[in-house]
């Protein structure tokens, strides 16, 4: 697809809301309006949750930095982006999408994500926000204050010039993808993608068991699993009720040392470093709880990836066609599969079952457009050809052609 640029942007009036009298009519405004861009700067080294330290807003008239520590309460901000019928356009938004949630207990309800939004229109994916910038509009951005301190008032020059940059090209963005997302058809795709893109911001997402991201479960048992997820499940409880990172209350790799073990008094687990130790009683109780749990109600095993030569080959196949197939619909090929998914479709082949529910081929646009693309050559019905080395598209996926149909005549047999 031809990306080309937009025109320069006009110059909007820019606000800085730090006085409690100032919200009510910057609120006023913002709630006439059907569209809003938003970004957050936060601090999040040293607690669960981060603190909030300004929240940006981009709206078609100005620019608003609303400064949380100074004019009280957003929560009448963030319930502003619950209505459907107001986007919010956002950059790689999952701390925003969370932080509206931690507000108010509830997503915005119509999110626009631009890193989404490129991927699906073949721009590289994660593709940052200052790439994005320059790419579509041609504008060069300073990327300095990251790392700064957002708690510290006052803002310096540099960080309010930082804060409102963050936003002022989120709307053209949010323009120019629309349009060529309605251009090629994949509005519908787009807000698919959205959707699942909340659910995993604020861990709804369906059949995701948060707890197996911990590292080291491959080594462990059923038994020892069910203890695990235990472990896991108090360590985000105490963390959430005293406020800290999880990795400050309970490591993963005392997880899974406690697991293996079975420790389940706190005498025995007082001889393990890094535990609080005002909680070992609580932190047996889990590990109790997770024994006590008949077999059937034992997690499954991890699954180890030990599949035959074969099957790499095949992904790998699959990998070359994918790619293919993304390089010529411009769209970002690791926004649509990854090489477990592309895995999961060749063991189903070899099978002869479906592939895994969890795998993103199985449903949504992937199922209707992509799918049958990589079916039909893992399934012999067409085949790759190299049409030119030089080109950036040196490879063709071709469809066989169907057999013959042979008719018998079976009266002549007779």
């Amino acid at each position: 697809m031809a990306r080309r640029r937009l025109p320069p942007q006009p110059k909007l009036p820019e606000f800085i809301v730090a006085d409690p009298a100032d919200l009510p009519p910057m609120l006023d405004h913002l709630a006439r309006c059907p569209v809003l861009g938003l970004d957050t700067e936060f601090v999040g080294e040293d607690s669960y949750r981060p603190d909030l330290c300004l929240v940006q807003v981009a709206t078609p008239e100005r620019l608003v930095l609303l400064d949380p520590l100074a004019c009280g309460s957003l929560d009448e901000f963030w319930n502003l982006l619950l209505d459907p019928r107001r986007a919010v356009i956002v950059h790689a938004g999952r701390e925003e999408v969370r932080m509206c949630r931690f507000a108010v207990g509830k997503p915005p309800a119509k999110v626009f994500d631009l890193q989404i939004a490129s991927g699906l229109l073949g721009f590289n994916y994660p593709i940052g926000y200052a790439a994005l910038v320059h790419d579509v509009l041609g504008v060069r951005m300073t990327k300095g204050e990251t790392l700064t301190d957002w708690r510290r008032r006052p803002l310096s020059p540099n960080q309010i010039r930082y804060a409102f940059d963050d936003v002022r090209y989120l709307l053209p963005l949010y323009a120019w993808c629309l349009t060529r997302l309605r251009k090629h058809g994949r509005t519908a795709w787009a807000d698919e993608e959205f959707a699942t893109f909340i659910k995993r911001a604020t861990g709804d997402e369906p059949g995701v068991e948060r707890w197996r991201r911990v590292k080291g479960l491959g080594g462990l048992n059923r038994k020892e699993l069910a203890v695990a997820r235990e472990l896991y499940e108090w360590r985000e409880q105490f963390a959430a009720r005293v406020n800290r990172p999880t990795r400050f209350i309970l490591r993963d790799d005392l997880i899974i040392e406690i697991a293996r073990r079975g420790i389940s008094g706190p005498d025995n687990l007082s001889e393990l470093r890094g535990l609080p130790r005002g909680e070992l009683e609580t932190i047996a109780a889990a590990v109790r709880r997770g024994l006590a749990l008949a077999p059937g109600k034992y997690p499954e095993a991890v699954e180890r990836d030990n599949d035959p030569p074969h099957v790499t080959m095949l992904s790998n196949l699959l990998n070359v066609v994918l790619n293919e197939f993304c390089n010529r619909e411009s769209i970002a090929a690791n926004l649509v599969a990854t090489s477990s998914d592309l895995k999961s479709l060749v063991r189903s082949r070899q099978n002869g079952a479906s592939p895994a529910v969890d795998s993103s081929l199985t449903s949504g646009w992937r199922a209707t457009a992509v799918l049958p693309y990589l079916s039909a050559v893992l399934d012999g019905r067409a085949v790759l050809q190299v049409t030119n080395p030089a080109n950036e598209s040196p490879i063709s996926v071709l469809a066989l052609p169907e057999p013959p149909t042979v008719l018998v005549d079976r009266a002549s047999d007779s």
